[in-house]
């Protein structure tokens, strides 16, 4: 269809790959709504569930570890299980973001800026 207009059929098949790519990131952005991750600390005492985005949605705490005297180690273990659930999003992120970018032979290592 583009052929004999040189460089120009090339920015065609680019422009359509990135509208492609476009689409595809807006659909990602949704998934990542729903696909949910799960940081523990202590053993799996504590449990924090976040959306791949990084949205916490759900805490689970075992009782055996409320005690009066044990106040600052349950608040340590929650933040724990928090930041755990946070890294594993952002993990779980890049990972999805990775089946986007592989078609554009952009380097494996590269960020996309959101």
């Amino acid at each position: 269809m583009f052929k004999g207009l040189g460089q120009l059929g090339d920015m065609a098949g680019m422009m359509k790959k990135a509208q492609e790519m476009q689409t595809k990131m807006a659909q990602m952005q949704d998934e990542l709504h729903n696909l949910m991750v799960v940081g523990e600390s202590g053993a799996g005492l504590v449990k924090a569930t976040a959306s791949a985005k990084g949205e916490l949605k759900a805490l689970d705490i075992d009782p055996s570890i409320f005690n009066g005297d044990d106040k600052e180690v349950v608040e340590d273990l929650i933040l724990a299980a928090i930041k755990d659930a946070q890294a594993k999003a952002g993990d779980k992120a890049q990972e999805e973001m990775a089946k986007i970018t592989d078609g554009l032979g952009l380097p494996a290592d590269f960020k996309m800026p959101f």
